[in-house]
């Protein structure tokens, strides 16, 4: 079992190893683009809900 563990882990060293990690800048541009993007989703769902809000609202009256 002690064995089989240490393996895992010599295992797990090795593929850590071939990974690339991203820098700091190419992390936070990728974050810039994610919250912009929610942003941009976020406005254009609220916009939709009042919308269809308001055309509820008319359809009701």
């Amino acid at each position: 079992m002690l064995a089989k563990t240490k393996n895992f882990f010599e295992e797990v060293q090795a593929e850590l190893a071939k990974v690339t990690w991203p820098t700091r800048k190419e992390t936070f541009s990728t974050a810039q683009v994610v919250v912009v993007i929610i942003v941009l989703i976020s406005l254009y769902l609220g916009a939709c809900d009042v919308v269809l809000a308001k055309l509820i609202r008319s359809i009701l009256r």
